[in-house]
């Protein structure tokens, strides 16, 4: 079945409270794409995120994000006055997300709604039963870090930082206060995302969610797991991940994230890759799987070096990874993001799951020759987005286009002129594409100050917002017509 959908962050939703959220506004825009017939909402990483505010560095690839948590549902729920909530500054721009405000109020208002909590219901218990694989280990290492001024697990005591369990038991007992804090924001993170889903589901809108394929050194999975990862003696990474050098940078891209010791993955049968599918399963219908071709084969990097330039590729896990997550989960609903260079044993692997790839057509109009992006090269089995969010918006990207690449992307799109956004929101609709995603972003003809992220850069990026008064029946109908025009998201 043909399929479209609306590509658009949690936290670039609108609210009073200075950050998207799981409340009102969430349910506003469920609405939209219900009245828009769109079939998907698709959304970046839910995890809760350190230095630079990136949902693909995350301290836990299983935890949510507290500043999801909506304020007014806990005042609903008794926990809060709202006098509490506007005694605190969240900020004052409405297109903006200030992090640093952020991280220094909203966990004052949690920690309000959290002691007037019923630490003993059985709910709560009941959560910590079902999410024990990790929801301890994660509470101990958010508490840990508070305990440590913020500092990274690998700056911590020798006995704390290598697990001692002499160490593990004064912990626990030291910051049980705090411990428990940190569970009832994971507790309230995921009953307000259940209620939210639920609500979608039951409007005819899957979600899409998002795995990046590494962890982040400065993390719960790390600490609590050190075998499954590429690390010396001291704990200290000896590889890391990263992308050679290309047409974008002379140097690669280096990220950093320890790479996976897949070898101890392979001897335990993947049972934590397992459990992370599983887990990221419960909260979307459809996963997206970050960086696939590293699945295939990595970019392996000495942790000493400064730039990516003397990485080599490594052998990934390939087919077996993924044979043991449908032996164990069955047939799974995955987005492969295949971008970048794509080599053979991609391909192969791609075919070999069945996953749609993805197609972004802003990386489309070369004039000087053909390109495997522009929609007369489709096969149906793919993603069509207009750009994602490494990409600029529509209306930015295309001032930044050489007047030959407009000229060509005007004659293939129909577009008439620099502001015709739809005429490229058209094109991915109308294409081959079992399904097209579309950047809200674009649907708002926003410029590139509706950016999401610049890759490799700082400060300015996942933090634009949407406005309350965006969204509007006008943009609705113009969608559900282009949706029922090329036959997609039809009611059977």
């Amino acid at each position: 079945m043909r399929k479209s959908g609306i590509i658009l962050p949690i936290f670039s939703l609108p609210s009073n409270y200075g950050i998207g959220t799981f409340g009102t506004e969430a349910y506003k825009f469920i609405d939209f794409l219900e009245k828009a017939n769109q079939s998907y909402w698709q959304i970046l990483p839910l995890g809760p995120t350190s230095y630079g505010d990136s949902p693909y560095q995350s301290f836990s690839t299983f935890a949510g994000n507290p500043y999801f948590i909506d304020l007014d549902f806990l005042k609903e729920d008794g926990l809060l006055k709202q006098e509490e909530i506007d005694s605190l500054d969240f900020g004052k721009d409405d297109r903006d997300i200030n992090y640093g405000i952020i991280y220094k109020n909203r966990y004052k208002v949690l920690k309000i709604a959290f002691n007037r909590f019923d630490k003993a219901s059985k709910e709560f218990k009941n959560f910590k039963d079902v999410n024990k694989i990790w929801i301890y280990d994660y509470s101990l290492f958010m508490a840990l870090k508070d305990y440590n001024n913020g500092k990274a697990w690998t700056s911590w005591d020798d006995d704390i930082r290598t697990r001692e369990q002499e160490a593990l038991i004064k912990y626990s007992t030291l910051l049980k206060d705090e411990i428990e804090f940190q569970m009832f924001m994971q507790f309230k993170f995921y009953e307000q995302w259940n209620t939210l889903r639920f609500y979608a589901n039951k409007k005819g809108i899957e979600i899409i969610g998002d795995i990046p394929i590494y962890v982040a050194e400065d993390s719960s999975d790390v600490w609590a797991n050190p075998r499954l990862f590429m690390l010396d003696n001291n704990l200290v990474p000896t590889k890391v991940a990263g992308c050679p050098p290309d047409a974008f940078s002379e140097t690669g891209q280096l990220w950093g994230n320890p790479i996976y010791n897949w070898k101890e993955h392979k001897a335990e049968g993947f049972k934590w890759w397992i459990e992370r599918v599983k887990s990221s399963l419960k909260l979307f219908n459809v996963v997206r799987i970050d960086h696939f071709r590293g699945f295939a084969g990595y970019w392996s990097i000495p942790y000493e070096d400064e730039t990516a330039i003397n990485g080599k590729w490594e052998v990934g896990p390939g087919i077996e990874l993924f044979d043991a997550i449908k032996k164990e989960l069955g047939d799974i609903n995955v987005i492969a993001e295949d971008l970048g260079y794509i080599t053979d044993d991609v391909k192969e692997l791609l075919e070999h799951c069945g996953f749609p790839g993805m197609k972004v057509l802003e990386f489309a109009f070369d004039p000087k020759g053909d390109s495997e992006y522009l929609p007369h090269n489709y096969n149906k089995n793919i993603v069509v987005y207009t750009g994602t969010h490494d990409n600029d918006t529509i209306k930015g990207w295309f001032q930044s286009l050489s007047k030959e690449e407009r000229e060509f992307c005007m004659a293939y799109t129909g577009m008439q002129d620099e502001n015709d956004n739809w005429a490229l929101i058209k094109t991915a609709i109308a294409s081959a594409a079992n399904t097209a995603i579309v950047q809200m972003q674009d649907i708002l003809n926003i410029g590139s100050e509706g950016r999401i992220n610049i890759p490799s850069t700082l400060d300015t990026n996942w933090r634009w917002r949407m406005d309350k008064n965006d969204i509007t029946d006008e943009l609705a109908k113009k969608l559900k017509y282009l949706s029922m025009l090329y036959r997609r998201n039809m009611k059977e």
